[in-house]
């Protein structure tokens, strides 16, 4: 899925690590870093699509195959943050500066 299609009601699964999460991520995005989603899944709506990102979308094309064997209606973002950033999309960040990502 593109970062242009994401339906209003998906729910945002960023899957970074803490670092990458505190640098810059699209508002209202659900964090679980990668290795933890598995004990965490209770966390993660079941009622709504998940679209699930990580930097480019190796690590959230993964998790996404680990949620649909659970039930899990998921999609991986094209391109992860990065496309997110360079469409000039909305992002929020911890700290001074601008959001970024890294």
């Amino acid at each position: 899925m593109t970062q242009d299609a994401l339906p209003d009601n998906a729910a945002l699964l960023d899957v970074r690590e803490n670092n990458e999460w505190a640098a810059g991520r699209a508002p209202h995005a659900l964090h679980i870093p990668m290795d933890e989603v598995g004990i965490r899944q209770a966390e993660i709506p079941r009622d709504r699509q998940i679209v699930v990102v990580c930097r480019s979308g190796g690590r959230s094309s993964r998790i996404v195959e680990f949620l649909l064997s659970r039930g899990f209606d998921a999609v991986n973002l094209a391109g992860g943050m990065q496309a997110w950033h360079a469409a000039g999309r909305p992002m929020t960040h911890d700290g001074p500066g601008c959001p970024t990502v890294i």
